[in-house]
């Protein structure tokens, strides 16, 4: 990581850290839940993906540096709030998709704010279980 993408990373960091509490209290915020791989507690960050039939799909900004996605790593098993209901699925980061042309379709506001942001671009698939996938802890 260059000098520049280290800085942007931890400004990046310190203010999602203030903001992410705020917006995944928003009822239709999409949130991705994981289990904490030290802690084992849930771990809820706000996303921005789109579901196209059973599979939502999200890019991080931050590849494999996203604490979400080493938690995935640790523990694919995820929960996802889309339009406010939850869904459960397994993720896998997908290192060898196109994260940039990923990003074009998916909701605009969010991509320009992970291209503008990011420095190392992870596409992220999630397996959304049954039909249509609902479930709820």
């Amino acid at each position: 990581m260059t000098r520049l993408d280290d800085r942007r990373f931890r400004v990046t960091t310190a203010v999602q850290r203030r903001l992410n509490p705020l917006l995944r209290r928003l009822p239709f915020q999409t949130v991705i839940e994981t289990t904490g791989r030290v802690s084992g507690l849930p771990r809820q960050t706000p996303v921005g993906g789109r579901r196209t039939g059973d599979v939502f799909w999200l890019v991080s900004e931050f590849g494999e540096l996203s604490q979400y996605v080493r938690n995935i790593k640790a523990d694919p098993r995820v929960r996802v709030r889309i339009g406010g209901r939850w869904h459960t699925g397994t993720a896998r980061p997908l290192p060898d998709d196109d994260a940039a042309a990923r990003l074009r379709g998916l909701p605009r506001v969010n991509s320009a704010a992970v291209r503008a942001l990011g420095t190392n671009l992870l596409t992220v698939r999630v397996d959304l279980d049954g039909p249509r996938g609902p479930t709820s802890r």
